[in-house]
């Protein structure tokens, strides 16, 4: 591999990122970010990597999710806290029902851009550049609002230096406290199934906390009862703002995107001599590639050797995103080709966006069932195959939305308008999030035993 530098990218050929009119202001607001103090740390991006070695080898399971695309409009701490809340929630059924230490990464603080099929949006005969994110363009479609703004990449550093501040706070200020467990629950979710089946879990745990109480253990001595560790992730679509925000770590002299924890390559953007895999594969922090129904198992070993040239568990995710109906088809040669190959990955699944389809009034959504169906699937593959689902990878949000059909509390294509304020993709609300999570733990349970009775034969 040629030498690497944060700008060698721009050597390669690039797609998905926008043209932006006014260059000279382009130049001074990514030399003014490059000043910038950053939003993590190397460090922080070690420890991510390591329990992420863990998933690599079955000894834990990464949970990611959160926004869609993040937006400057829905930008508040109640928001925040909701979204946080229910990842919470759900680990806390991962871990305690399925007896295994959760990952637990946020599409938080730095998911803003998006990409495009169609550089081109068309309504009413009137045609505009297509909506990109807020960090680059917004949505209302004026032409006014869809030209390029790159003043619009410090108002997104700015929100997500004010978002990574508030998770910071209630992952170690108290609120993540697991004395806490019961004071976790919305009041749409205690309504649902899922609710019912959370208050089990809490009662449990209340329970077990109680017991520790009655030996002469206090919970608020024990550090991982008191907070949790909690990082950022994002796609690493904008190029420019990345390597703005890239820095030489003081302590190893490597290379580090500051923006955020982990970054990820999507299923448009990750040929193996394009700019984004360019870019990627010169910073030291955890990386991940969405992996789809156009993927090679050729040039999937090709694509791993350059994102992880030494073979670290950890380094790299490979996210599966096929479809329910897909998912058979060509998941077990990429898991067959990997495995034979000797490659350390952590498996994630990504059942969202393999389903997306258009309401009879014409809203894109997800039928939930549908959803469930590519993670049983993913799981079954996976047991074929005897290897191991690391994580799972999902569009949510805390939020009472009505956005994806479906559920415990059943949204269905009727109100599906009634709350449905996604600036892009259609998200999972709580209940249905909280819904999911028991079905990922029963599968991971099943999972582990069967690997167990696999090793001990």
């Amino acid at each position: 591999m040629s030498e690497w530098h944060p700008d060698s990218w721009k050597k390669r050929p690039v797609i998905q990122v926008p043209e932006y009119p006014d260059q000279k202001a382009l130049r001074d607001v990514e030399e003014e970010l490059s000043s910038y103090p950053p939003l993590v740390f190397a460090g922080e991006a070690r420890n991510l990597k390591a329990q992420l070695a863990e998933a690599a080898e079955g000894r834990a399971f990464l949970l990611q999710g959160g926004d869609c695309a993040e937006s400057f409009r829905e930008f508040h701490p109640n928001n925040i806290r909701d979204t946080f809340r229910v990842l919470l929630q759900m680990a806390v059924v991962l871990t305690f029902a399925a007896s295994c230490p959760v990952v637990k990464v946020g599409r938080l603080a730095g998911q803003f851009a998006k990409p495009r099929s169609s550089g081109m949006e068309t309504i009413d005969g009137v045609e505009l550049p297509s909506y990109r994110g807020d960090i680059i363009n917004g949505m209302s479609f004026d032409a006014e609002a869809r030209i390029p703004d790159p003043k619009r990449m410090l108002r997104a550093y700015s929100q997500s230096a004010a978002t990574l501040n508030l998770l910071r706070a209630f992952a170690q200020g108290g609120y993540a406290n697991l004395v806490s467990v019961h004071e976790w629950n919305l009041d749409f979710v205690e309504k649902s199934g899922a609710g019912a089946k959370y208050k089990d879990v809490a009662d449990r745990i209340g329970e077990a906390l109680s017991f520790m109480r009655a030996c002469g253990l206090n919970p608020g001595d024990v550090r991982q009862l008191q907070g949790t560790d909690f990082y950022t992730s994002h796609e690493a679509l904008l190029l420019g703002y990345e390597q703005a925000l890239t820095r030489v770590d003081s302590t190893t002299g490597e290379w580090y995107d500051t923006s955020a924890h982990m970054l990820w390559v999507g299923d448009r953007t990750r040929q193996t001599d394009g700019a984004h895999i360019e870019f990627l594969r010169g910073i030291g922090n955890p990386l991940a590639s969405k992996v789809g129904p156009t993927t090679d198992p050729d040039d999937l070993i090709r694509l791993i050797d350059i994102l992880n040239p030494e073979n670290e568990p950890g380094r790299l995710t490979l996210i599966s995103r096929f479809g329910a109906d897909k998912v058979e088809d060509y998941l077990p040669k990429l898991l067959r080709r990997v495995k034979e190959e000797g490659r350390k990955v952590v498996w994630s699944c990504d059942p969202m966006h393999g389903n997306t389809v258009k309401a009879t009034g014409g809203l894109k959504t997800r039928p939930f069932d549908r959803v469930l169906k590519e993670v049983k699937q993913v799981f079954a593959c996976h047991n074929a195959e005897g290897t191991y689902a690391g994580g799972i990878h999902l569009e949510l949000t805390g939020q009472d939305v009505t956005e994806c059909t479906g559920g415990a509390i059943a949204v269905t294509e009727d109100n599906l308008s009634s709350r449905y304020h996604t600036h892009c993709d259609p998200r999972l609300n709580a209940s249905q999030s909280i819904e999911l999570a028991f079905l990922v733990a029963e599968s991971i349970k099943e999972e582990r035993e069967q690997l167990s009775k696999a090793s001990a034969a």
